[in-house]
């Protein structure tokens, strides 16, 4: 590829790479993508580096992940084609394989109308300023120059062979499955025929149109064919995926969401009867019920930045066995390998579940009862959303009575319960949420946001 490429500047996401395909994304973006990280990975590890390429069900993403091979090989890097699966099996790929990097086509959870790329290098997730500076190699058109090789190799079996192995092996359990046609779809199929108990599954086939609702399992509404499978069934749990397999979302016996961070307590008291004092991670819009209930369990629970890369970093960082999202993210170092992976993540729960007394949707009941906002987003400017962040924290400054953490936006501590406001690192949005013990400490909460809003001259959301 002679001279730069320009890049759509929309797509150069904080933790990936995304656009609306054959707009602001198209093969030639992902070729000149490819080449630029094969670039990268040639200089910093030298020789013929070796990199892992898988793509996600989208009707685009055959096409993407060509073009992107084609932009590798020509850097003089070396594919390996892990082929069609979840993102989770291409991290697999690389850790397995010892490859020096990893990238997959995927448009995650967004509509079908969308695509993208994820990428690791060395271990390790490639986001933030990694991101921009590869935006700055594609516009010089500063590439390596090689003839890579590309082989295929099908590891989809022994990726399931090993998300099963963490199964006690023994249940009667009733699950309903529903991948949402995203990329799971296979890998779920071939689980479940290795797992004990009986299994209910929708939308199993791989349609990159998504035609029976989007694929993001963190949102209720995307949940109603689940719940009708768990209510038809007489299910002990239902469990969804997103588009590409990395977050969970999960309902009880009566048709009852659990958030991400309900999740990750019951995940991490198990973790924590086997390591006491370890650090357990969750994002800044974790509800306080984590942070009580991890302390209790004898771990310590750690509040980090939201976004999946910056937790995985996080979580390598200080050596945690566990840490989640509220967006169904959830990391597991603990006998795994430290990625996100939502098939991992539902056998581990499923394997809690079948060795204990307690059923899901007791464990639901006995976590203490909160009230609260969900994620609330709504736009701002994207020149204006970071200031407005500054603006309220600098009035908080001097406050008394109340507690700042500013590690990302500011998450504000007070005797009725907490606010959060933050900017979004993908989209032009702000993001608010609010919890209180009480009804009442809510709405003085909510208040609370609107004021701080107002001030810096915008309209706040509806809290219903």
């Amino acid at each position: 590829m002679p001279g730069g490429h320009t890049l759509h500047p929309t797509i150069l996401r904080e933790y990936d790479i995304r656009g609306l395909v054959g707009d602001t994304l198209d093969a030639s973006d992902t070729e000149a993508v490819g080449r630029a990280f094969a670039s990268v990975a040639v200089e910093r590890f030298g020789g013929t580096p070796k990199i892992c390429v898988g793509y996600d069900g989208r009707l685009s993403s055959p096409e993407l992940e060509a073009a992107l091979i084609s932009g590798i090989t020509a850097a003089g890097a070396n594919v390996v084609r892990i082929g069609r699966g979840p993102t989770p099996l291409l991290y697999y790929a690389a850790h397995i394989l010892e490859a020096n990097g990893g990238v997959m086509i995927t448009g995650s959870h967004n509509p079908p109308e969308y695509n993208g790329i994820k990428m690791v290098l060395g271990g390790d997730s490639f986001f933030g300023e990694d991101i921009q500076a590869l935006g700055a190699r594609v516009a010089a058109g500063e590439f390596t120059s090689g003839q890579g090789t590309t082989e295929s190799q099908d590891l989809m079996d022994q990726y399931v062979a090993r998300l099963a192995a963490d199964h006690p092996g023994a249940s009667n359990m009733r699950v309903a499955w529903d991948p949402g046609n995203g990329a799971a779809g296979e890998a779920l199929v071939k689980l479940i025929a290795k797992l004990p108990g009986e299994h209910f599954v929708i939308n199993a086939e791989i349609d990159g149109t998504f035609p029976n609702h989007h694929p993001d399992p963190t949102v209720e509404k995307n949940l109603a064919q689940l719940k009708q499978l768990v209510a038809d069934n007489n299910c002990d749990i239902g469990i969804g995926f997103d588009g590409d397999g990395d977050r969970v979302g999960v309902i009880d016996a009566h048709g009852r969401m659990l958030y991400g961070d309900q999740i990750l307590v019951i995940l991490a008291r198990e973790i924590l009867s086997r390591n006491a004092g370890a650090p357990i991670i969750a994002d800044v819009k974790a509800s306080q019920v984590f942070f009580d209930e991890v302390t209790r369990a004898g771990g310590n629970p750690i509040l980090w930045k939201a976004g999946h890369s910056l937790i995985r970093t996080k979580m390598k960082e200080i050596e945690a066995p566990l840490a989640g999202e509220m967006s169904g993210h959830i990391f597991f170092a603990d006998g795994y390998y430290g990625f996100d992976d939502a098939l991992y993540a539902a056998v581990r729960l499923l394997a809690i579940l079948c060795g204990g007394a307690d059923s899901l949707a007791q464990m639901r009941d006995d976590l203490p009862v909160m009230f609260n906002t969900p994620e609330l987003r709504f736009d701002c400017a994207e020149e204006k959303k970071f200031t407005v962040i500054e603006e309220i924290k600098a009035r908080l400054k001097d406050a008394s009575d109340i507690t700042v953490r500013d590690i990302d936006g500011v998450r504000v501590e007070t005797p009725d319960g907490w606010w959060l406001l933050r900017a979004s690192n993908t989209q032009a949005v702000l993001v608010a949420r609010c919890e209180s013990a009480s009804e009442d400490g809510l709405a003085r909460l909510k208040a609370i946001v609107a004021d701080q809003l107002r001030r810096c001259g915008l309209e706040p959301p509806d809290f219903g």
